[in-house]
């Protein structure tokens, strides 16, 4: 529970300048469709003879953090959390579950707290990545464990490309592709580099993969173990560290037999044990002590269910009734409270990462299971300071500078090593052509075209060559599932850093800080902003006209995540509707969206070639639509003394790297467009770091919506950790992970 007393100052301050004017009663390898599609629908209208009475401020001032957070949250997504409740009850028909999920993100989306921007891809890009080389699952951290790519010396053309992708499509299974497609480069004049360097701008925090849910670190640390399960470059689920499973009649036990002469080593090669089932007992010891990070999935309400896991937690139960057993060496069983039908799809993720005991124990870390005071010791400080049973080793880490991986040579699949050498080299972005220079020589693999190297791709020729980069090379990266969004703060409380005072420093007066909280609990207000934000023009500060649609998204979970598998009849707003077997996960988000009167377009079924998709367009923008919210939002906040107006404007900070120049650019795109949009009745205040791992500490690194400091965010976003929807809403619910963007939780 938070309960810092300048956090609650701060808020009765806030109260304080509220009461003058309210009275305090307020309460990311294939092509994307990049053709804007406009929305058809018109504004959601309003009684305006409603009485608004806003939220209680003076009441939610005096209840303590968690209270409060529940209270702000019910006013701005209590009916999101009603029917996604309902959606999370549906385990016997899956169809009908997502199409019930479906329903619930669509009522998320008209609530206004966020807005989807884009994914990981939708780029212009060349590179000696041989295409679909590593699985392209777009859940979980199988795509990070690099060992089956394929890396060439010489960049990849693009005719070569779609060549190699369609030996993918033919393929029997991997091992057809991998023959075919290393035939198809020898025939082509290829060949093959044993190393893979890339550039990365991540930074990280810790090397235990059980202690963070951070891309930042598990990126790095995810080819270093292995899962029980994992998906292959057809992306079907294969066994790893477990040979085989079974699951029982009702759904709840999954028993795994673990593969047998597999080995822990240290940093140096050195072996320290033999994997065995109770690692993963070890593990989930590991994880009670960590509940904070991954412990979400495991629970009922937000994950899989793990038997008695809430129950220890609360202190109801000893940890060896948690469902979790080493039946023997090479048997483990997981238990669960009930069937939880994507739970075979989670083992890729760093939740189910196993861990040895006697390693552990070593570095100097202890168990609260075990009737210890917990402590990690020095497990995970370091690369020295983990042991290894996946396909590399750490051989340098230099934070800032360099991540270096050679092959584990006691790696259990050690002949599916395709690539034996890994250097991640540091890369803020503030040399916006050093990646483009860099893949011209060589030096990296793979890189992709901003805004200033498309411009040198379409002129530059390389040696020999009559056609340039852009003519030879190019494709667009496919987008992912990771969605990246603007958040917006529902009840700001912190005005500078929460670890350094001097750094983020708003801009506003009180009298700023309270008018803005008090239009952020207005719905009308946020869909204003929302629907007048430009996110193609923003987009295309960094990609490039061309490709400004590519990458975004209108949905937070795809809307070709899942599709559903046999007919289901829904209710929308009372009357029911039938989807047919088929139908996108997105369609049905459409349709509550269109019955509801929204403007936001979620789902195009025309896009990519008539298969359908909710990204490469934008569903979002519509200044009328905006105006018409804003007029509506001037009109109810107007009734609680807050006046909104070009003269009287509500003040929103948005923080950016001033080392970059695509990110200074993009930043004042939107507030150029925003004020413009909406007529000057939102000024935005551009908030500047010099230091891009201090501005994470603004948005990315805070543990609590108390610590978040912005009014709009729009540099983090959430990628699935498993095969459901639910991997995704589950963050936006009552305590969820992403929930502290909201500034709540």
């Amino acid at each position: 529970m938070m309960n810092s007393k300048k956090i609650f100052a701060l808020l009765l301050a806030l109260c304080m300048v509220v009461s003058l004017f309210a009275g305090c009663n307020s309460n990311e390898e294939v092509e994307s469709e990049t053709t804007p599609v406009e929305s058809e629908s018109t504004p959601v209208e309003s009684d305006s003879e409603a009485t608004y009475e806003g939220l209680d401020w003076e009441a939610i001032d005096a209840m303590d953090y968690d209270e409060a957070s529940d209270a702000i949250y019910d006013w701005n997504l209590g009916e999101f959390y009603e029917y996604y409740t309902k959606a999370k009850e549906e385990t016997e028909n899956l169809s009908k579950r997502y199409a019930l999920m479906a329903i619930a993100e669509a009522k998320m989306l008209e609530a206004g707290v966020f807005a989807p921007l884009y994914g990981d891809g939708g780029s212009f890009a060349m590179s000696r990545v041989v295409p679909r080389s590593t699985t392209t699952t777009t859940w979980g951290l199988d795509e990070y464990r690099w060992y089956t790519m394929l890396v060439t010396n010489e960049i990849i053309t693009s005719a070569d490309r779609d060549a190699i992708t369609n030996i993918w499509k033919e393929a029997t299974d991997s091992a057809d592709y991998f023959t075919k497609a290393k035939a198809y480069l020898a025939d082509n004049g290829y060949t093959l580099n044993d190393t893979y360097n890339a550039h990365s701008g991540y930074n990280m925090e810790t090397w235990d993969v059980i202690a963070t849910s951070y891309t930042s670190d598990s990126y790095f640390i995810a080819c270093t173990y292995s899962g029980l399960m994992e998906y292959d470059v057809k992306n079907n689920l294969q066994p790893a560290l477990a040979t085989e499973y079974s699951v029982n009649e009702d759904g709840t036990v999954y028993t795994f037999k673990i593969r047998e002469g597999v080995k822990w080593v240290d940093q140096q090669g050195r072996e320290v044990a033999d994997v065995t089932a109770n690692d993963w007992v070890t593990s989930m010891m590991h994880m009670v002590d960590n509940n904070d990070a991954l412990g979400y999935l495991m629970t009922k309400s937000d994950g899989c269910g793990i038997k008695n896991y809430d129950a220890y937690m609360a202190g109801e139960v000893t940890f060896d009734e948690v469902g979790v057993k080493a039946i023997d060496d090479y048997t483990l069983e997981y238990t669960l409270e009930a069937e939880f039908p994507p739970f075979i799809t989670m083992m890729g993720y760093g939740c189910f990462a196993p861990l040895n005991y006697d390693f552990y124990k070593s570095q100097g870390g202890t168990f609260g299971a075990e009737g210890d005071e917990y402590t990690p010791g020095n497990y995970g400080t370091s690369p020295a300071n983990i042991a290894y049973c996946g396909p590399y080793l750490v051989t340098n880490y230099t934070p800032q500078n360099i991540w270096s991986f050679k092959a584990n040579p006691t790696y259990w699949d050690a002949d599916a090593v395709n690539t034996h050498t890994l250097n991640f080299y540091y890369n803020d972005g503030s040399d916006t052509l050093r990646s483009y220079n860099e893949a011209k020589d060589n030096t990296v693999a793979t890189c992709s075209f901003n805004a200033n190297a498309l411009v040198l791709a379409k002129e530059e020729k390389p040696e020999g060559k009559d056609e340039t980069y852009f003519d030879l090379y190019h494709y667009t990266t496919t987008n992912s599932a990771t969605c990246y969004c603007a958040w917006l703060n529902l009840n700001r409380a912190t005005f500078h850093d929460f670890n350094d005072e001097t750094s983020g420093v708003s801009p506003k007066t009180e009298e700023d800080i309270a008018r803005t909280r008090v239009a952020m609990s207005n719905q009308h207000f946020r869909m204003a902003l929302l629907l007048g934000f430009d996110r193609a023009a923003y987009n295309a500060v960094s990609v490039g006209e061309e490709l400004k649609y590519a990458s975004l998204k209108n949905s937070y979970t795809p809307g070709n995540f899942q599709t559903l598998t046999e007919d289901v009849t829904v209710e929308i707003n009372g009357a029911e509707q039938t989807f047919a077997a088929g139908t996108a996960y997105g369609a049905v988000m459409q349709a509550q969206l269109e019955a509801d009167g929204s403007t936001i377009k979620v789902w195009d079924p025309a896009a990519d070639g008539g298969a359908g998709s909710g990204d490469g367009f934008d569903g979002w923008y519509n200044p009328e639509a905006a105006k018409a919210e804003m007029e509506l939002a001037v009109a109810e906040l107007a009734q609680i003394g807050v006046e909104i107006s070009a003269e009287k404007p509500i003040y929103i900070d948005s923080f950016y790297f001033a080392g970059s120049e695509s990110n200074t650019n993009t930043k004042q795109a939107f507030k150029q467009g925003i004020e413009k949009t909406l007529e000057g009745m939102i000024m935005v205040n551009l908030v500047a770091y010099e230091d891009s791992n201090q501005m994470s500490y603004a948005y990315y690194r805070n543990s609590t919506g108390a610590e978040a400091n912005f009014d709009i965010s729009h540099n983090s976003g959430w990628g699935p950790d498993y095969g459901d929807p639910q991997s995704f809403l589950d963050t936006i619910q009552p305590y969820g992970y992403m929930a502290k963007n909201l500034g709540v939780y």
